[in-house]
């Protein structure tokens, strides 16, 4: 599974390594994403979302309905 954010959108990105001589190469910088199980209310049942930190405090934020309504809308299953 690839390291992206559910509610967000937060994915990796991309830059360069620069050694002590300068010399460049690849590199990922991704996202700190953590798996969080939420109880659901209106489905009676839990579901595990896969959020980085901004997303973990969006669903705080939000609710966790209308995070996983949003979640929904990008055709992403919840």
């Amino acid at each position: 599974m690839s390291a992206h954010c559910m509610p967000t959108g937060a994915q990796p990105g991309f830059g360069n390594r620069i050694s002590h001589s300068h010399r460049r190469t690849s590199r990922r910088f991704d996202p700190t994403i953590r798996s969080k199980r939420y109880w659901l209310p209106s489905e009676g049942r839990h579901v595990r979302l896969r959020l980085s930190t901004k997303g973990i405090k969006t669903v705080d934020a939000i609710g966790v309905e209308a995070a996983v309504a949003l979640i929904r809308e990008r055709a992403v299953r919840v």
